[in-house]
């Protein structure tokens, strides 16, 4: 089972590393990563298409109509909709998530951004999520693009990861700590 883990998520970056290439040598990048976004946001929202693009078995000509008929009324870039029509021709649509995931990651990894995590014990206002990121870049000279999540489990404070560096100033680390030291003693 691990084995074939490794073969999809070379096999991701493969395609995805190609769609990159294909995009930026046609000057169509940043619609590709538009139409990425999109089609990913409708993976994630749409239960239906997100059983229909992970089932392997899915006959291509269906998956094909319905590429077809979403570039039409979402005006998705050709190229786009062609490499779409390249892995359902390839059967490895069902990696479709995994490939645009990775291809966005490297959009992003090419325009000098790091990428980094951020979770709150409160909800915080885009206003604060803007100073945040705005800090960050700061500190570490680079871009930032920052992934937001409010987890109601940690208490109090922040859990912010940039990179391999994480910094947690949450109440449930502390408590754990102070768990562990009194455990050890």
């Amino acid at each position: 089972m691990s084995k074939n883990k490794g073969f999809s998520d070379t096999s991701a970056n493969r395609y995805s590393l190609a769609l990159y290439e294909l995009a930026h040598e046609s000057n169509s990048l940043s619609k590709i990563e538009e139409n990425s976004n999109a089609l990913l946001n409708f993976i994630y929202n749409n239960k239906d298409f997100s059983n229909l693009v992970k089932d392997p078995t899915i006959n291509r000509e269906v998956l094909t109509n319905i590429i077809n008929k979403m570039s039409e009324s979402s005006k998705l870039e050709n190229l786009f909709k062609n490499f779409l029509n390249f892995l359902i021709s390839k059967r490895r649509f069902f990696f479709v998530e995994q490939i645009l995931k990775s291809f966005l990651e490297i959009c992003s990894s090419k325009r000098g951004e790091l990428k980094a995590m951020i979770k709150s014990a409160k909800e915080l206002t885009q206003d604060e999520i803007s100073k945040i990121t705005e800090e960050l870049s700061n500190n570490f000279n680079s871009k930032i693009k920052l992934d937001y999540s409010y987890d109601k489990n940690l208490i109090g404070g922040l859990i912010v990861q940039v990179g391999s560096i994480m910094i947690d100033t949450s109440i449930k680390n502390k408590l754990q700590q102070i768990e562990n030291r009194m455990i050890e003693a």
